[in-house]
């Protein structure tokens, strides 16, 4: 049986927001993307680079480790209690301030990071960029490039063919799916994997292939099963349809996760001030297949699970 980890993670942080430039030109940076997820460097007050994931699925500002809090002596600053949407079993967290964190060569000041391990990343990880930080700016994740840019400006509707609406419940954003006429709420996950429905969603769809056990997931909080199948219906997100695709299958989240895999083809823009978000690629029918490895998939947790950690199924 393989092992994964999930990457939804939401914490309540209150703070000022970040100060930025008044008109702010397109600042980019190079955006590597392994196993489909997304890494970029930043600064830390004014050391490093040090290693990121991009992750729009943490409902937050940053994440930090402990072992970069501690190299760069960062001030604890209180507490705040992480959770995912499985809502089972939050835990507590140390806040470290970090005066500036700068990305793309933007400056973001008096971040209030999480310090928290990261599960499972590709090679070495200093910590998460979450959804949040940039609440003020355009965000775009482009894969096909391997660049990320921020910048001023706004998106425009058009129709709901390539720009769509979002909500952001705990911070993250969610928009909806449709499989076979059934709106299906989803969350846009750099940080997930593949394409991942809840279980209590099965008995209301069709499948070419029955769902069948296929690894082990962990999330912050909980342990669970993941089955995998073969959609008899297509999946579409405006005028984008994924042709009867491989999904995955759990039964710790309410929501439908939309990962990397998916999102991979497409140059991913987010607003968040006028919540929607665009997805431009040069395909509107895609295939997606099993997500083979969709993080560090082993034999088995590297240590000893969470005590903590609720199992599920």
């Amino acid at each position: 049986m393989r092992f994964l980890a999930a990457s939804v993670l939401t914490f309540a942080v209150f703070q000022a927001a970040p100060t930025l430039p008044a008109q702010l030109v397109p600042h980019s940076v190079p955006m590597q993307v392994l196993h489909g997820k997304p890494y970029v460097t930043a600064i830390v007050n004014g050391r490093g680079p040090y290693r990121f994931l991009l992750d729009t699925g943490t409902g937050g500002d940053a994440i930090v480790t402990p072992e970069l809090a501690s190299v760069l002596g960062l001030p604890e600053v209180g507490s705040t209690r992480l959770d995912d949407p499985s809502g089972l079993s939050a835990q507590s967290a140390s806040l470290r301030l970090i005066d500036t964190l700068t990305v793309a060569g933007v400056d973001f000041y008096s971040i209030r990071a999480v310090e928290h391990r990261i599960l499972n990343a590709d090679g070495p990880c200093d910590g998460m960029l979450g959804f949040t930080l940039f609440k003020d700016l355009l965000l775009t994740l482009d894969y096909p490039r391997g660049v990320m840019t921020i910048e001023d400006g706004e998106l425009e509707p058009d129709g709901e063919r390539t720009v769509h609406a979002f909500r952001m419940p705990q911070g993250v954003p969610v928009t909806n799916l449709t499989i076979g006429g059934m709106p299906v709420a989803a969350l846009l996950d750099s940080g997930g994997a593949g394409l991942s429905l809840p279980e209590r969603l099965v008995s209301q769809l069709q499948f070419l292939s029955e769902p069948a056990d296929f690894a082990r997931g962990q999330s912050l909080s909980s342990r669970f099963p993941i089955k995998v199948g073969r959609l008899a219906n297509d999946v579409q997100l405006g005028d984008i349809t994924f042709d009867q695709p491989w999904v995955e299958i759990n039964p710790a989240f309410p929501l439908a996760n939309f990962g990397s895999v998916p999102m991979q083809h497409f140059a991913v823009t987010f607003d968040q001030q006028n919540l929607l978000v665009r997805m431009e690629g040069p395909r509107k029918r895609i295939t997606l297949g099993v997500t083979h490895s969709p993080v560090r998939l082993v034999d088995a947790p590297p240590k000893s699970a969470d005590a903590k950690l609720v199992p599920l199924g």
